[in-house]
């Protein structure tokens, strides 16, 4: 299974799946990642936590337990 955690920078991916449930995944769906999302990952920090990506047109800074929680191919 990939991740968003392991996606390597410079990657676009596309999403398949969220895992994890109730306030979490809410809050993960309500940045714009849904099953079918388009992600790029700009930037990983020097130590990997935050992931910086672009879905849907704009930037975020995800975590890495939160990264780990979404599968992508």
């Amino acid at each position: 299974m990939n991740t968003l955690k392991t996606t390597q920078c410079g990657e676009t991916v596309t999403v398949l799946k969220l895992h994890g449930e109730g306030p979490i995944k809410r809050r993960i769906m309500d940045m714009g990642i849904t099953k079918g999302a388009s992600i790029f990952v700009r930037k990983v920090a020097p130590l990997g936590d935050p992931i910086e990506v672009t879905v849907r047109g704009y930037e975020l800074s995800l975590r890495k337990n939160d990264a780990n929680m979404i599968e992508v191919e």
